[in-house]
């Protein structure tokens, strides 16, 4: 299996890339990576969840990784039907949120081998067999 890796910073996007970020339930995209979605990716001030724009909103301020596992398991499952699209996820959960790697990327287990689905490079640390 290849590692699909997305880049540290990312400033812009290629026309079939997505912008995976940790948001908010409210959807108040203020701070960190989310702030950028809303300014250069399309985040929706209000949405807090799934596709908006060329980015995608997984909330991560609401509780523990257990709460937040049902909106990665969402964001799997809406990557794997749209194989047109590369996700570019972010360390979600590992700013603002104040999640450590070893906490958040357990739950993107399922990623592993979906193709579209780029993930960080800390991440795959936690994913090796």
């Amino acid at each position: 299996m290849s590692k699909r890796i997305t880049p540290d910073y990312i400033s812009n996007l290629e026309e079939n890339e997505i912008f995976v970020f940790g948001s908010n339930l409210e959807g108040s995209h203020g701070g960190g990576a989310a702030k950028l979605a809303h300014q250069r990716f399309g985040a929706i001030w209000g949405q807090g969840v799934g596709l908006q724009g060329r980015s995608y909103g997984i909330p991560t301020m609401h509780g523990g990784p257990e709460e937040i596992r049902p909106y990665v398991e969402d964001f799997i499952a809406f990557a794997r039907t749209h194989p047109d699209l590369i996700f570019l996820v972010t360390r979600v959960g590992c700013g603002i949120a104040g999640f450590h790697d070893s906490e958040m990327a357990p739950l993107f287990s399922g990623a592993r081998e979906v193709r579209n689905i780029f993930l960080p490079e800390s991440f795959w640390h936690y994913l090796e067999d």
